[in-house]
């Protein structure tokens, strides 16, 4: 974790209440693609599951390009997700994270500097959100509180505050 930093996320205009029984009401697909969970982008009927996993690619995607406080960068390998129909993009995504080797070498490539020290961090929290390599298929009623438990773990780890090399 980065020391001294603070960030505030927030999407709650599309937020779902868990006992609601249907979807939205909402005209095909709302949010942003790049984040939305692979079952959301291939049409599934909306469950907490998805927000959390949604939560995963928020947090994949500022590590990859943000390069520190207010500094962005544009990420090529990463921009087209933005411009492929939505299967294609859950294809893209199962990619990512099907194989631990995979993942490892996509965050060393691609994470900046200014997160690297979160790759392990990001590494247990897509164990988490994608049991076996995988996109999930029922519901597990204990993710919110293991996401919560890696990012707690995460925050006491000793890691110093970023220092540019």
């Amino acid at each position: 974790m980065i020391r001294g930093e603070k960030g505030f996320l927030i999407d709650l205009d599309l937020a779902v209440a868990e006992q609601r029984e249907e979807a939205s009401g909402a005209y095909g697909k709302t949010g942003t693609r790049a984040f939305m969970a692979i079952g959301a982008l291939l049409g599934e009927q909306h469950s907490f599951m998805h927000d959390l996993e949604s939560f995963f690619w928020v947090l994949f995607w500022i590590c990859i390009h943000h390069t520190g406080p207010e500094e962005s960068r544009v990420v090529p390998r990463f921009e087209k997700r933005n411009y492929v129909d939505t299967e294609e993009l859950a294809g893209m995504k199962l990619g990512v994270v099907s194989d631990d080797d995979i993942f490892g070498k996509i965050t060393m490539e691609f994470f900046t500097d200014y997160f690297k020290a979160l790759i392990p961090t990001v590494g247990r929290l897509r164990r988490a959100v994608f049991p076996g390599g995988g996109r999930w298929k029922k519901e597990v009623r204990g993710l919110y509180s293991s996401m919560q438990e890696i990012l707690r773990e995460a925050r006491k780890d000793e890691i110093p505050p970023f220092a540019p090399s």
